[in-house]
C-alpha cells in the first residue's frame, strides 16, 4: 500500500458541511487531494475498489478518512466496523466527523477504534491537530 501520495477521503452526505471543509482545507494550504463520497456504502466501494471504483488503484490509499456519523445507506458506524474488518482498510486512520453534541456518540467511536472525533462546525485548528502525525500538508 503505498502512502505517498496525500489524499483524504471525505465521506460527508451534506453538501454544506462537505464545501465548508475543502474550502477550510484551500485557505489553510492543505494541498492534499480529497476525495469525497457521499455514503457508507460509497466509501467503502473507493477503499475496496468496488462498482464505480473498479479500475481505481489500490496501492494508493487515503492518509485519512474523515467520516460523518450520520450518513444514508449505511451509518458512519457501520461503515467503521466494516473498515476495520478488511485486511487492506484495517490500520487506515479515521476521524470521525460530527454535529453531534452526545458523549456517548464519541465514546462508541473510539470504542470502534476511531483514531480522532471531531465536532462540526469543524474548528480547524482541532482539525490540524488530529491529523498532523498524518504528514498532510
Amino acid at each position: 500500500m503505498e502512502m505517498g501520495q496525500k489524499i483524504i477521503l471525505l465521506v460527508e452526505n451534506n453538501p454544506a458541511d462537505e464545501l465548508q471543509f475543502i474550502k477550510t482545507l484551500r485557505e489553510n494550504k492543505i494541498k492534499s487531494e480529497v476525495v469525497v463520497v457521499h455514503d457508507g456504502v460509497e466509501a467503502l466501494e473507493y477503499l475496496l475498489g468496488m462498482n464505480a471504483y473498479k479500475n481505481r488503484d489500490l496501492s494508493v490509499m487515503p492518509r485519512v478518512i474523515l467520516l460523518d456519523l450520520t450518513l444514508p445507506r449505511i451509518s458512519g458506524p457501520e461503515a467503521m466496523r466494516a473498515i476495520r474488518l478488511h485486511e487492506r482498510t484495517k490500520s487506515l486512520p479515521v476521524v470521525i466527523l460530527t454535529s453531534s453534541e452526545k458523549e456517548q456518540d464519541m465514546i462508541n467511536s473510539y470504542k470502534l477504534r476511531a483514531n480522532n472525533f471531531i465536532q462540526k462546525p469543524i474548528d480547524f485548528n482541532q482539525f490540524i491537530k488530529a491529523v498532523q502525525p498524518l504528514g498532510l500538508d
